[in-house]
């Protein structure tokens, strides 16, 4: 089902009358200045691969090396300006990386869209591409008041193999297809579509990401920074390369992340072939940047090189552009005085970052004709977004049981109700990993008292961990005065996240214990909601009478309280 036409106009309507308030870009152009106006590069007349070799033309070996970080060095006798690469929007600007900062500036908040699970279950591309139109009119208002970049790494767009992969709440999913679907409505959303898709302006730059093979975080004796994923050639062709090649090929990216592991025993970064292969044959026109510090480990905790410059000479070689990290920066001079490669091998690398930074407007004397320079931080928070997000959670959100059609709940009939849950009155846990500073959060408690006044609420646990059973004396005694019972069950990032896989499927804790408790003392069946990005076996309640309907709700984002009452009392229905 396709969001309400309405929302779309309205964005629009809030992009066209936006600017007033926006501020410089951050370093300014470089070639705002009269003596820059007499560079190549400058000449807006030119194609951008012309102006890009220019550029690189015009550097010393040192500010060539300076230019291979993502916080990349500027070029004052150039008038270029330093520039930061790493900016995060998955699922809203997230100051997960130093290109997003809300502490200094007129923005001190982003719309929180659902986690991409979420959004993804809703199985609607023109839901994708609406969310990621308006998580970029903030990106792009956030660059003009100084606060972010311009080159954003997201989409997530591996396949989520193992349900037990920290990660895999940021992805579509584990279906090839959809993922590849979904990675081309993000991108073309994200980066804008402007003329020649392939080699022409864009508002924003999207990265796909983590290429390839990548599924795993922390897992036993096992961790992404060393695992080698041995990968057959069918399976490359069906499930790990799909993605990443609709996301190039249809939705034309700018940029792409190769990943931390190795691929059948080469690093993903130095992995020629495979890097190669993208510009080759799926004609990719972008960047490519490594996962952070993804090339010190080639050697330190790989061994797969003998030594730092070789570690930099392979990936150069291989294709990769541009370091997350100063590696680099403190090897790269050294390989080259070693005769491990050539000063032509970083030309190359640059050629490919400046012809995007080119793309995106950072060397145009002026870019007041482009709409997206005049946005500014009324274009953030806007109710607009805002009403986008609580759709995005309305189509995401699945009804796993309704026994006797026990939802949707009466208003009429329903005059207290209680939420019981570590996560009922705990915002943070709305948003799931890559989360930056929400507008306006609703919990799950202060949504439904604005439907039922009287509603209370319980932890049960002190914690999602819920290690004991401290709590539950308390909840049973809400759970035993109110008409209807909600649990709150599931996962947050203590049990999922980058770098921290799961052990079990199974609730974290004593949470079951406390589910089933509950359950045995209410008036009426409860109302069990699961949160979290990776599947949890919850075939306990399946059969339980007790336990009347199931609603998966995943990480919904800064909106989430507002949505779940409103699916509860049936003003949506989630089992259309």
């Amino acid at each position: 089902m396709a969001p309400p036409f309405p929302l779309i106009l309205l964005l629009l309507v809030a992009v066209a009358g936006a600017g007033a308030d926006a501020a410089a870009p951050p370093n300014g152009h470089a070639c705002a200045s009269a003596e820059a106006n007499s560079y190549a590069f400058c000449d807006a007349s030119l194609p951008f691969p012309v102006r890009a070799r220019a550029l690189v033309s015009l550097l010393t070996l040192d500010e060539k090396i300076a230019q291979l970080s993502n916080t990349a060095a500027g070029v004052p006798r150039l008038g270029v300006p330093p520039y930061e690469w790493w900016s995060e929007s998955l699922h809203g600007l997230a100051d997960n990386g130093p290109g997003v900062n809300f502490s200094s500036g007129p923005v001190a908040a982003a719309t929180i869209f659902p986690q991409v699970i979420l959004s993804a279950a809703a199985f609607n591309r023109s839901l994708w591409r609406a969310v990621a139109e308006a998580v970029a009119v903030e990106a792009r208002a956030m660059h003009n008041a100084g606060q972010a970049g311009l080159t954003y790494w997201a989409p997530n767009i591996n396949v989520f193999r193992d349900p037990r992969w920290g990660r895999g709440q940021e992805t579509p999913g584990e279906d090839p297809a959809m993922i590849a679907a979904y990675s081309v409505e993000y991108v073309k959303g994200f980066q804008g579509e402007y003329g020649d898709g392939r080699e022409g302006r864009m508002m924003l730059s999207a990265c796909c990401k983590h290429y390839i093979a990548y599924d795993l975080e922390k897992w036993g004796k096992f961790a992404r920074y060393t695992f080698n994923a041995e990968v057959n050639a069918q399976d490359f062709e069906d499930t790990y390369e799909p993605p990443f090649k609709s996301c190039i090929q249809e939705g034309r990216a700018s940029c792409l992340m190769c990943s931390y592991n190795q691929v059948n025993g080469v690093p993903a970064c130095a992995h020629k072939d495979l890097l190669q292969k993208i510009r080759d044959e799926w004609g990719f026109k972008g960047y490519i940047v490594s996962d952070c510090d993804a090339v010190a480990i080639i050697h330190e905790n790989q061994t797969y090189t003998s030594s730092d410059e070789d570690s930099v000479a392979i990936v150069l070689k291989a294709g990769m552009d541009v370091n997350c990290g100063s590696f680099l920066i403190r090897h790269t001079k050294s390989a080259i005085e070693k005769g491990k490669i050539q000063e032509e091998d970083i030309n190359h690398a640059l050629y490919n970052l400046f012809s995007v930074q080119l793309r995106l407007g950072l060397f145009e004397k002026t870019s007041e004709n482009q709409w997206f320079t005049r946005l500014g931080p009324s274009n953030v928070c806007t109710k607009e977004h805002r009403e986008l997000a609580a759709e995005a959670v309305r189509q995401g959100t699945v009804l796993l049981k309704n026994d006797n059609s026990f939802l949707p709940l009466k208003r009429s009939e329903v005059s207290h109700i209680a939420i019981i849950g570590a996560a009922a009155n705990d915002a943070y846990i709305m948003g799931g990993d890559y989360t930056g500073v929400p507008c306006d959060p609703i919990t799950f408690l202060k949504g439904m008292q604005a439907f039922v006044p009287q509603t209370t609420v319980a932890g049960g646990c002190k914690n999602v961990s819920c290690d004991s059973t401290d709590g539950f004396g308390e909840a049973i005694e809400v759970a035993k005065r109110a008409d209807i019972v909600v649990v709150i069950a599931g996962l947050n990032l203590t049990q999922e996240t980058e770098d921290l896989d799961r052990v079990t499927l199974l609730l974290p804790g004593k949470q079951q214990d406390l589910v089933n408790i509950i359950a045995s003392v209410t008036k009426k069946p409860i109302v069990l909601v699961i949160t979290g990005g990776g599947p949890v076996d919850v075939s306990f309640a399946k059969q339980d009478p007790r336990i009347a309907s199931v609603l998966w709700i995943g990480y919904p984002g800064e909106v989430g309280g507002q949505v779940l009452p409103e699916i509860l009392f049936g003003e949506y229905n989630p089992g259309e």
